[in-house]
């Protein structure tokens, strides 16, 4: 391998030698060219039988052939003495970065499902069409005060009951007031209180009205925990039978509501009314879930 690339840099030494050394020799092809034309045009001599324009031609081509062998000439020396080409290299490009997550993002929070075998939650027992569960709601000190107890579950054009939804499980329970409106209501307000028998938070709480009707707050008072609905002014509540409920978690095991109670207050253009009362213990009403 030592050997071929000195004989190849001996040949490049001489042919750059050679190349240095040429020297067109002009004077001798311009001689050579006008030579050609005194025999052309020589008198009493032999006259060439072709036209002056091939005789023209002829000169043309010659000078041309001349220049083209000096440039063939020229180009391949340049050829042979030039270095050999560089090795052509692979260039690793490497992949443009890829953009770390914000370290303070965090994945959206999945929704609380509501626990236990042996029933459903909220779905289950929302009635067809209710509307969207409510937010959960912060204590406030802006909410309405204690409705005074009642334990009358008919005044007026009201009607009312209380219960524990039957879905309601050892984690987790849902307490249902119902009430019957005899005609279109101006004025309700709705409270229900849920007793604070350990570990009881709020999981939320809805209406088979519409949500946008009420003014909803949830709170922690004197060991309860209070849902209140309002109805806002300049609404309106058609006559019929709805459903307000509150939500919660409590500790494990069967939860005694006897401590529970609800009141509710209405109105009508011409009539009021103020229902209540309270709910039975689990054990008493469905039974152990």
């Amino acid at each position: 391998m030592t050997m071929q690339r000195d004989v190849h840099g001996e040949l490049r030494a001489r042919l750059h030698g050679a190349a240095e050394a040429y020297e067109p020799n002009r004077e001798r092809i311009l001689a050579r060219i006008e030579r050609g034309m005194v025999e052309q045009e020589r008198p009493g001599g032999h006259r060439s039988t072709r036209p002056a324009l091939w005789g023209w031609a002829r000169i043309v081509s010659a000078t041309a052939a001349v220049a083209g062998m000096l440039a063939v000439g020229g180009y391949a020396v340049a050829s042979a003495v030039k270095d050999d080409p560089p090795r052509q290299q692979s260039v690793a490009v490497p992949p443009p970065p890829v953009e770390s997550p914000d370290a303070t993002s965090r994945p959206p929070a999945s929704p609380k499902a509501t626990p236990g075998s042996g029933g459903g939650g909220q779905n289950e027992a929302e009635p067809s069409g209710a509307p969207t569960k409510s937010a959960q709601a912060k204590p406030s000190a802006s909410a309405p005060g204690l409705l005074p107890a009642v334990d009358d579950t008919e005044d007026g054009p009201l009607w009312s009951d209380g219960s524990v939804d039957p879905h309601s499980n050892d984690f987790w329970a849902q307490s249902n007031v119902t009430i019957k409106a005899s005609g279109q209501l101006t004025k309700l307000t709705v409270q229900l209180k849920v007793a604070q028998t350990g570990g009881v938070s709020s999981a939320g709480a809805w209406r088979s009205l519409p949500e946008g009707d009420f003014t909803f707050t949830v709170e922690e008072r004197d060991d309860f925990l209070v849902y209140t609905w309002v109805l806002k002014e300049g609404r309106t509540v058609p006559e019929g039978e709805w459903v307000f409920a509150g939500q919660y978690d409590h500790d494990r095991g069967g939860r005694d509501a006897k401590d529970d109670t609800y009141a509710v207050v209405g109105a009508t253009d011409g009539q009021e009314g103020s229902v209540g009362g309270d709910f039975a213990a689990q054990d008493d009403d469905e039974g152990d879930s």
